[in-house]
């Protein structure tokens, strides 16, 4: 089955200024890093029990869920 191509470059954003790495996040979040390189890839879904606790870890609203998870990239 073929992953819809989600474009996380805003969440990534926004990881970077919040913790600095990916890998302090993906501690943070409970995950390893192997494992946030596959949602952030498009090679693994996000829960929807991992995006909320993202948007609390984050510091953004869950009305702003779309914008960081959902942005479908667009390709030329």
């Amino acid at each position: 089955m073929k992953r819809m191509p989600y474009d996380y470059s805003k969440l990534s954003g926004l990881i970077t200024e919040k913790f600095g790495t990916r890998g302090a996040f993906a501690k943070a979040m409970g995950l390893s890093e192997r494992s946030l390189s596959l949602k952030m890839n498009c090679e693994r879904p996000w829960k929807q029990s991992e995006m909320i606790k993202a948007s609390e870890l984050l510091g953004f609203p869950l009305e702003e869920l779309p914008l960081y998870f959902f942005r479908l990239k667009v390709q030329y």
